[in-house]
């Protein structure tokens, strides 16, 4: 779970340390107080995307730190552990945005990419948004949300690189078909070229080592005569250095029987002494070896200009030319695959089949899983005010299929609005779809393997009865995981384990978020703030009470 979240310079929060607890919590306070602020931080440690507006106004950087207690997520430590990091105990992540906009990531101080930060958030931080049903329109969102739902995604990879590798057999099929006297044209061109690479053997390693050679020899005079000059001030002359370090080394040395303060003087110029007689003999050893060769400077020349030739010829960088070679040689293969039309239709056969058979197994668990997923989210229909509303999820056939499978997936409801089961789009209101949405993420949360879940303003639009069901929906899932929740309800802020309200306050003409841990009194006053009104009254106050009792 969540153990401490430490924020730097983040938007409007300059310093904040925050520990966690386990269970259901929330976080309150006025609009634009800065609450969904500390959830964007959350975020950014775990690889969200980011740009300098991010960071406070007048800082440099902005820096998120959190800490996780690896005993609650297993498989972020297997992660760890695949990845040769440190596994024990606790995890730390820490995202470090530099104004600049480049951003670096770390975990448990080791410096990892953004996308493997990505990687291991996966299994420990589900985070809803409050735009969430609004995405829930969306047909690609809801196929995404079944099949992640099921942990389909394994299997959905699978199916999409069965459907490329068909597409690509049946384009080389068409090509093939329709243009054999262009494939033996364009297998005659690639043949040329690719003897011509091969003949070439050239590598990158070869045209580094080739240039830094060409470099010496072209300037071995230069480079004779600077270590020569070099050794006659450092060694040789009448008034070498080397001597001269010698003798002041040796004074010092002597002197310092009459002030020992001056030993740890002498000490550093022994040291210097005998740092200096490294130098020389490396340089000597350098001066022995470097010579003039014409002849091989000549060949060095001849071989750059060939290379550069041949790049200049197929408009690349010499480097590339080893990569242009293999791509050339498996284009011929597949151009010579080709001029074989009843293999190519074997291998379209085939390709087809593979596809039929990964989508068909998909289609069959995401039936399976649909069918779960109407029945939980129904159930939570009803104790969101939404009685007699049943949930549904559609497989629509797709004729050919295609890289997500053989259907297309619609959320629908029935009961609502008439008998007959419609697309969610159709039938739902603002207010229904807010709850319907709600209901989906509660048993998507259920089945989900992170310790962590966090709502981010996922009850807006509702109220009253409904919202007193919603917050005991998220304390019944808090006493199972850590549960994090955003929100301006306080029949929601009420049922929590623990509340933080965060407020602004001016710093030096400045803003800056801050947040504090209620309990007692305060808990109260900001319950009764939430539930309304001007002033706060006694009255006011005995609600909070009676709705902190509840809980």
């Amino acid at each position: 779970m969540l153990c401490r979240l430490t924020i730097r310079d983040f938007v409007l929060v300059d310093r904040l340390e925050l520990d966690f607890q386990a269970g259901f919590g929330t976080l309150t306070g006025e609009t634009g107080a800065g609450k969904s602020i500390l959830v964007d931080a959350l975020a950014f440690a775990l690889g969200d995307r980011a740009d300098a507006s991010l960071i406070r106004a007048g800082s440099e950087r902005a820096e998120v730190n959190a800490e996780f207690d690896l005993a609650a997520a297993p498989a972020a430590a297997d992660w760890l552990r695949a990845h040769d990091l440190d596994a024990q105990g606790v995890l730390l992540l820490r995202r470090v945005l530099d104004a600049n906009g480049r951003s670096r990531a770390y975990l448990n101080g080791s410096p990892v990419t953004v996308q493997q930060l990505r990687e291991v958030a996966e299994s420990l931080v589900d985070i809803h948004g409050q735009h969430a049903h609004q995405s829930l329109l969306r047909s690609e969102a809801q196929r995404a949300l079944l099949d992640s739902h099921a942990a389909l995604e394994p299997l959905l990879a699978e199916v999409a690189g069965a459907w490329r590798q068909w597409r690509e057999a049946r384009t080389l099929l068409d090509a093939a078909s329709n243009g054999l006297e262009a494939l033996a044209i364009e297998r005659e061109q690639l043949s040329w070229q690719v003897r011509e690479l091969q003949t070439l053997g050239f590598s990158p390693e070869e045209w580094l080592a080739l240039n830094e050679e060409h470099q010496r020899l072209a300037h071995a005079a230069s480079l004779v005569e600077g270590a020569q000059s070099s050794l006659q001030v450092l060694a040789e002359g009448d008034s070498a250095c080397e001597a001269q370090v010698a003798g002041v080394a040796h004074r010092l040395q002597d002197l310092s029987e009459y002030d020992p303060a001056l030993s740890e003087i002498a000490a550093l110029v022994q040291s210097a002494q005998a740092e200096l007689a490294e130098a020389i003999s490396a340089l000597r050893r350098y001066a022995d070896r470097v010579e003039l060769d014409p002849q091989r400077l000549a060949e060095a020349e001849r071989r750059i200009d060939a290379v550069l030739g041949c790049a200049r010829k197929f408009r690349c960088s010499p480097v590339e030319l080893p990569a242009l070679l293999v791509r050339w040689q498996e284009r011929l293969t597949i151009v010579g695959q080709a001029a074989d039309i009843a293999a190519l239709e074997q291998r379209v056969a085939a390709a087809r089949a593979q596809y039929e058979q990964l989508a068909q197994q998909l289609s069959g668990q995401r039936a399976k899983a649909a069918a779960a997923l109407g029945r939980d989210v129904s159930q939570v229909m009803q104790q969101l005010a939404l009685g007699g509303g049943r949930f549904e999820v559609g497989l629509l056939p797709v004729d050919g299929g295609n890289a997500a499978g053989m259907e297309q997936i619609e959320f629908r409801i029935a009961g609502l609005a008439g008998s007959e089961p419609r697309s969610l789009a159709k039938v739902a209101s603002g207010g229904e779809l807010s709850r319907i949405s709600l209901a989906i993420q509660v048993v998507a949360s259920q089945a989900a393997r992170v310790p962590t879940l966090i709502f981010d303003e996922v009850d807006v639009g509702i109220g009253g009865g409904v919202a007193e069901v919603v917050g005991r929906l998220l304390r019944e899932l808090g006493a199972e995981r850590q549960v994090l929740c955003v929100t301006h309800l306080p029949q929601v802020a009420a049922r929590a384990n623990w509340q933080w309200q965060v407020s602004k306050v001016a710093v030096a003409d400045q803003l800056r978020s801050h947040v504090a841990t209620l309990t007692g009194e305060a808990r109260v006053e900001e319950i009764a703030r939430m539930l309304g009104g001007v002033e706060i009254t006694a009255i006011t106050r005995q609600h909070a009470r009676e709705m902190l009792k509840l809980s």
